[in-house]
């Protein structure tokens, strides 16, 4: 769960990354200074913790995304519905149901989610 567990800032500075990566790191301290006033020393420790997590890599000055931010999404929430929902699924939906009413496009979206994986489930089951 840690891996998807941002603070505030880290959660600002991916968002920042993600919109103009791939992107050298020189310019990167430059957007980080004008955006959040930060010196080069607090970029590259930022960067730092998120490459260590996987989410960026920062090779020969170039900083290129490792997981995009659908990735990095899906990996939030499965690990919380893991860590708060025993990862099921059905659970988390029951519980989310209870305060928030479902709209019929939910409804529909959440359908049409359904039947995709028993069609893929089908397909595979006949090879």
């Amino acid at each position: 769960m840690e891996a998807f567990k941002l603070g505030e800032m880290e959660a600002k500075f991916a968002e920042l990354i993600w919109e103009h990566a791939p992107i050298r790191s020189g310019a990167l301290t430059k957007l980080c200074e004008e955006r959040f006033g930060w010196k080069r020393t607090t970029t590259y420790t930022m960067l730092k913790r998120l490459c260590e997590r996987g989410i960026f890599v920062n090779e020969n000055g170039m900083v290129r995304v490792q997981m995009s931010k659908e990735e990095f999404q899906a990996g939030q929430g499965s690990a919380f519905i893991e860590e708060h929902f025993d990862g099921s699924l059905p659970l988390f939906l029951t519980a989310f149901s209870r305060k928030n009413k479902l709209s019929k496009s939910d409804v529909e979206k959440l359908q049409q989610l359904i039947d995709s994986y028993r069609d893929s489930d089908g397909e595979e089951e006949r090879k």
